[in-house]
């Protein structure tokens, strides 16, 4: 067949044609999808590094915890997703138990302690948050302070203390004091917030009024100081942080998990980009970047302002054990949401 022939040509076209149908098929493979209920800057930095290391791009889709969850729920084999991210785990546990996670090769999975991860590897921690106490240093000494968060049910404590109840990061502490403490205590200890409680709109809000002199301390996580004192300091001047320690359940330390799902057509860059985040590029994110949330990969180190995440006495306690449709029941029937 000569070179210049219409049959060469047209084999020409006809190859060309696949090449650049072939192109578009692996550019589609290099774009994933992340619904994502972790903070979106935290995200957003980790799939920047994640896209500038591989080429694979991610496209973010930003809501809460349990919002997020409930909505891969909702469109069951049909999500668009490839990977789901969260601040806490039980919307976590919530789409486990429908089933709808792939397991994690543990090449993912060896990457992450195994406290922070559920011992079914259907999905991994890539970050983690604890507990304090933030309260006003002008009001509260050492001595005053609460010894166990459970005492935070005293009668003592009676609009002494704030928290966000209707947010997913207290309704994750108030999972973790179930788990521990069993179903009896937790309704007790509810029953009493409800009378002693001042309720703020986020923790943010409940540790600015904490410094603004409105209440002498408030339930939250670390970070929330850490990010402030490292900015204006505006919310958290006259704020301390109080850890419980002791492995007491208000040590609770709260996993953000990751996971890929069973109805995503790109497990391969979605396996790629957990693994990126569970891994040093991730994790490095953490450690020099300004989220403050604990970096927790085998070997990593955390951002050096934290208190050192093996000194925070923390619970043991198996993710998967978070159980939120309870905590949102006996929370509901103590009035709190």
């Amino acid at each position: 067949m000569r070179m210049n022939s219409p049959r060469w040509l047209a084999s020409l076209a006809l190859g060309a044609a696949l090449a650049i149908s072939g192109g578009v098929a692996r550019a589609d493979d290099q774009e994933i999808v992340v619904y994502n209920a972790q903070h979106e800057s935290l995200t957003q930095a980790w799939a920047d590094g994640f896209t500038a290391e591989t080429g694979i791009r991610v496209t973010i889709r930003q809501g809460g915890d349990l919002e997020v969850g409930n909505q891969i729920l909702q469109e069951g084999a049909s999500s668009p997703a490839d990977v789901f991210l969260t601040e806490n785990s039980p919307a976590m546990v919530l789409v486990d138990n429908a089933g709808l996670f792939e397991p994690l090769p543990e090449d993912i999975l060896s990457q992450i302690p195994a406290e922070f991860r559920p011992q079914n590897g259907h999905w991994t921690g890539i970050a983690a948050r604890s507990t304090v106490f933030a309260y006003d240093k002008t009001k509260l000494t050492d001595a005053d302070l609460p010894k166990s968060v459970m005492d935070l049910a005293d009668p003592s404590w009676k609009g002494r203390w704030a928290a966000s109840p209707a947010g997913a990061d207290f309704q994750a502490i108030v999972a973790g004091i179930l788990a521990l403490e069993g179903e009896e205590k937790t309704t007790s200890w509810l029953k009493s917030m409800k009378d002693n409680v001042v309720t703020y709109r986020g923790n943010r809000a409940a540790m600015a009024g904490v410094n603004k002199g409105e209440v002498p301390g408030a339930l939250i996580y670390h970070y929330y100081w850490y990010s402030d004192q490292a900015n204006t300091k505006e919310n958290s001047g006259n704020v301390a942080l109080h850890y419980f320690g002791n492995e007491d359940p208000g040590a609770f330390v709260s996993v953000s998990g990751g996971g890929v799902l069973k109805s995503s057509a790109k497990k391969d860059a979605a396996f790629k980009f957990l693994k990126w985040i569970a891994g040093p590029g991730g994790q490095k994110v953490l450690r020099e970047g300004t989220s403050f949330e604990y970096a927790i990969g085998v070997g990593e180190a955390a951002n050096a302002a934290l208190k050192p995440i093996a000194e925070l006495g923390a619970p043991k306690l198996d993710p998967s054990q978070l159980d939120n449709k309870r905590v949102s029941e006996l929370m509901t029937a103590a009035g709190l949401i």
